[in-house]
Formats: C-alpha cells, structure tokens, sequence
C-alpha cells in the first residue's frame, strides 16, 4: 500500500472513531443531564474519550504519510458518517433538513481546508504564544459565560460546541509548534506548551459534552467540526504566513466555502430549534388535553363525593367492613348484588347501638 493510501485509510478511520466518540457522548449527555460537562462515573463516556483520542492519533499518524491538503478535508466527513451511524447503531434517524445541513458543512469546510497552502514549517517565539494562549482562554471564557445566560438550549449548545471547537484548534497550533521545536531537549523546554495542550484539551472534551445536553448529535458535532480547523486555518494564516491556493481566485472560492459550511450549520441549528418548538407544543398540547380531562371528570363526579366524612347528610357506605353506628341509613336500591355484606338487626336498629 503507498504512503498516499495510507494516509487516506487513516484519515477515514479517524472521521469514523470522531464519529462514534459523538455519538457516545450525545447518549451520555442524554443519560446524564445533571451532570453536563465531565460524568466520570459513566462508563459510555471514557469509551466515548478512547474513541476521541484514537480518533487524534490516527490523525496525526495520516499527517506524516500525506499531505494536509488531503488530510485536513477528509476530516469534514466526520458529520457525514456519525448521521448514518446514529440511525443505524442508536436508532435516531436525522431529518432532510439535518442532512442538508451536514453536507453543506461538511462540503464547504474540506473546500476551505483544500484552498489553504501551506508554507515552510516554522515555530512561534515564547511572546507568541503567550498572547495566542491567553486570547484562546479569553475567548473560551466569554463564549461559556454567554452560554450560561442563553435560554434556548439549541443556542447554548451551539456557543459551548463553538468554545470547545476554538480550544481543539488553539490546541492543534500548539501541537504544531512543538512539532516543528522538538529535539532531545524538548521535553524540558517544550513542558509550558505541552501543558497549554493538556488543558486545551481537555476544555474542548469537556465543553463539546456539555454541548450535546439538550441539542441533539448534528449540529453541535458539525460546529465543532467546523470550528476545530477552521480556527487552526486562520491562525496559520496570520502567524505562520499561509495562504490561499491559486491566488486572488483561490481567496475567493475559498470565503465561498466559507459561506457554504457557515450556512450549512445555520441550517442544522434552525433545524434542531424548529424540533424543538415542535416537540413543546406537542407537550403543551398533551398537557391541556390532560388537563380538560381532569376537570371533565372533577365535574362528572356525584356531590356527595366531595362531602367531608363527618357531615350528617352523608349516605351510609354500602361497602362499610362493619356495622356503621350513629349514622343515619340511607335505604335505596342497590346497584349490584353485595354479598360480602352483613348486617344484623336488632330491634328496628342498627347493631352496634345501646
């Protein structure tokens, strides 16, 4: 097999473990909703982590057999494949609209990734990456705060998936820069960076779990999918001096891309508020109904029903266990044969009686 196919097969299996690290995480998010950003107690979420880290490794291990022009895009179909695998292996099935959706992001970012060159491999001083760590926190910190005081959980979900998409890209930047720095005193020197990794990390694994709370498996996977290259692309643009293939042309097509994988999420995101509007309706609806009924049935009952159990009107109890005494009885035909009925009179009373 050639490098090139290699790396091809890689980059298939690593969109396909993305693919199903989602789809466990939505599950758990589904399961566990008090608990929206780290359940270390479900055993379906360390899965869901193995096949996300898995997926990494197998990503890195296609760059070193091909090129990032092929690599990079053929990450976008990380939304194509968990669609299909979720109807298959969980049994929720995505909607035309989802499916719209998904492909237009997934088309318009390996459009972007395709149109971006890049140049010589180059590293970032200490000043730099000081000042990229501290925007990526900050920026981190804003999206989660503005999550925290939106209603809509579609929206909420859709800021914490973008944070957690930001911090994988920042941490993909990183990745790079100690890439093109290691030597065999790299461990010491590179420990500030490899620390930065680590926790970036683990904010994107952390926020992209929340991010599934409430919003389904598409369009929080697609934005961070989306959002993931999309922020390593820009800050390769402007630190590391890339560019766009094929000039003013290339700059071109590649906005257009752009424009296309950014409608392709607003579509999964209008998609998943149109489902859920629909769905509280039909629960508003069922509630009224229930309640009509309720108040249908309050009215259907006999007065005598509501009566306080001491009230001298009230009837006798036909199916009283013993003797009722000291109360009046109510003589009157019975509905249905009371065979388990006993009653003994004495002297024109009911005993029990002085």
């Amino acid at each position: 097999m050639s490098a090139l196919a290699l790396s091809v097969l890689l980059s298939l299996v690593s969109a396909v473990a993305y693919a199903a690290g989602a789809i466990l995480q939505e599950r758990v998010a589904t399961d566990t909703p008090d608990r929206p950003y780290a359940p270390l107690h479900h055993g379906v979420w360390w899965a869901a982590v193995a096949l996300n880290g898995l997926g990494a490794v197998l990503h890195v291990v296609a760059l070193a057999y091909g090129p990032l022009s092929l690599v990079q895009p053929l990450g976008a179909l990380t939304i194509v494949f968990a669609l299909p695998m979720a109807a298959l292996f969980a049994g929720r099935r995505a909607g035309h609209t989802a499916w719209r959706g998904a492909i237009m992001a997934s088309v318009g970012l390996a459009g972007l990734l395709a149109l971006t060159d890049g140049a010589d491999s180059r590293s970032l001083d200490g000043g730099e990456r000081l000042v990229l760590a501290a925007a990526a926190f900050g920026a981190m910190g804003l999206l989660f705060l503005v999550a925290q005081s939106v209603g809509r959980p579609v929206v909420r979900s859709m800021l914490l998936a973008g944070a957690a998409g930001g911090a994988f890209g920042i941490a993909s930047v990183f990745t790079k820069t100690v890439a093109v720095d290691w030597t065999s005193e790299a461990p010491t020197v590179q420990a500030p960076s490899l620390g930065v990794i680590a926790v970036l990390a683990a904010c994107g694994l952390l926020l992209s779990q929340a991010a599934y709370r409430g919003a389904g498996l598409a369009a929080p996977l697609a934005t961070v999918t989306v959002v993931n290259p999309v922020v390593a692309a820009a800050v390769g643009l402007t630190l590391f001096g890339e560019q766009f293939r094929y000039g003013v042309l290339g700059t071109v097509l590649a906005l257009g891309s752009g424009v296309v994988a950014a409608g392709g999420l607003i579509l999964l995101t209008t998609e998943r508020l149109a489902v859920q509007t629909r769905e509280a309706r039909q629960h508003g609806e069922a509630r009224q109904h229930a309640g009509r009924y309720s108040e249908g049935a309050s009215a259907a009952r006999p007065a005598s029903w509501d009566r306080p159990p001491d009230d001298s009107d009230a009837p006798s109890d036909p199916d009283a266990e013993r003797p009722q005494v000291g109360e009046g009885v109510d003589v009157g035909s019975v509905p249905r044969p009371r065979t388990h009925l006993e009653v003994e009179m004495r002297s024109g009373a009911v005993a029990g009686g002085s």
